[in-house]
């Protein structure tokens, strides 16, 4: 059995009685890991942010870009 994660109410549902996909993170395995759902998910978009900013400040430091080399 799968578990969704409802953002809309916080609640943790079972398969069999899922509400609107838009509304779901998952599927997950257990009901515990569809708990920490919301926290994994703004961890991960926290790892990505931080990763975009180490990729910009490395585009502005590339030497290629005063040359018009500039990657796209």
């Amino acid at each position: 059995m799968n578990y969704w994660f409802n953002v809309e109410t916080g609640q943790v549902e079972e398969d069999s009685a899922t509400s609107r996909k838009e509304n779901l993170l998952g599927p997950y395995p257990s009901r515990e890991e569809a708990q920490q759902a919301l926290e994994k998910a703004r961890a991960r978009t926290e790892e990505w942010d931080e990763e975009d900013r180490r990729w910009k400040e490395w585009d502005e430091e590339d030497p290629r870009r005063d040359e018009g080399e500039r990657k796209a």
